[in-house]
């Protein structure tokens, strides 16, 4: 008999719903976040408005740590006592090692338990995305090589950009020199950012909120068939900022269910306090393709509650 796949990812994974990771049972390593020199594991002893305020004190940028492939090992052990196959979802591993040493921790149960390693090349509401959609499938008891290509096949629509305030988290990526960082900061620049192919990438920049504002409604925007937006902001409650954000897209868009959720530390890391972002899941049509035709919505509709 098979046995169910277990679903794994890290803490980097930000869901829509805040009942995913209980209603699929999946397992969440926690990410290891180091400001100051002091260590703390996200979504254990760090909340969101707790980085915010170390974050702006620490002289250093924040480091976020990949848990050892020692101890996602002791995770693929603990899972295989119950099945025999796991499907493991990680941050980008173009800019975290996470991916790598869960790559290693799956080399120790070889020839005992089938696991699979995946690069979710996105990090916050697209890895949570992925994840959820891999847990829905397993639940669907699809195999576990169908499960991997059919989530393969949502990550190139996946799309995330963000206005960062605080332009020192850029020289981590080598996105700006110091020079740079503190010309810009003079000048009241804003860059917006983006994940492309798994990598943090520079793509225009904005001299005022305002204009801020207009280039993400011009993002949201772009897109012919949307299935998902999320808007991603640092404070527990919408600054004013945010606010018009949504009220910008609500009259672009027609729509106004935008899920509102506060970026996580992890993601806080590579963009800093005080961002503001948008995640798109675009579904794309192209009739006569085998490859772009699958049916998706019970993988990825995420507006319907299980």
């Amino acid at each position: 008999m098979t046995t169910p796949i277990r679903i794994v990812t890290d803490s980097a994974a930000q869901f829509i719903h805040p009942d995913t990771v209980k209603r699929y049972h999946i397992t969440v390593v926690p990410l290891g976040i180091r400001i100051n020199g002091h260590d703390y594991y996200e979504g254990v002893d760090l909340s969101t408005e707790q980085f915010n305020r170390k974050a702006l004190l620490s002289p250093e940028l924040p480091q976020l740590l990949p848990p050892s492939a020692e101890s996602l090992a002791q995770v693929y052990a603990g899972l295989h006592r119950e099945t025999n196959q796991i499907l493991s979802i990680h941050l980008s591993r173009a800019f975290h090692p996470t991916w790598e040493n869960a790559k290693k921790a799956a080399e120790t149960l070889l020839g005992r338990c089938d696991i699979a390693v995946l690069d979710s090349q996105s990090i916050a509401v697209g890895q949570g995305l992925l994840v959820e959609a891999a847990a829905r499938l397993a639940e669907q008891q699809v195999s576990l090589d169908d499960i991997m290509r059919e989530i393969r096949k949502l990550v190139p629509h996946i799309y995330s950009v963000f206005c960062v305030e605080r332009l020192g988290y850029l020289t981590r990526a080598n996105l700006m020199m110091q020079s740079q960082v503190v010309l810009g900061e003079m000048l009241g620049i804003k860059p917006f950012l983006t994940i492309e192919d798994g990598e943090l990438l520079a793509m225009e920049k904005a001299r005022s909120r305002l204009q801020a504002v207009d280039r993400l409604v011009e993002f949201a925007t772009e897109f012919a068939a949307v299935e998902q937006i999320a808007v991603l902001h640092s404070g527990t409650t919408p600054s004013e900022q945010t606010r018009q954000l949504l009220e910008r897209m609500s009259d672009e868009t027609q729509r106004d269910d935008f899920p509102v959720l506060t970026y996580q530390p992890s993601l806080g890391c590579f963009i800093g306090p005080d961002a503001l972002g948008i995640m798109i899941y675009e579904r794309e049509f192209r009739r006569g393709s085998d490859e772009d035709t699958a049916d998706l919505t019970d993988l990825a509709d995420l507006d319907d509650e299980p």
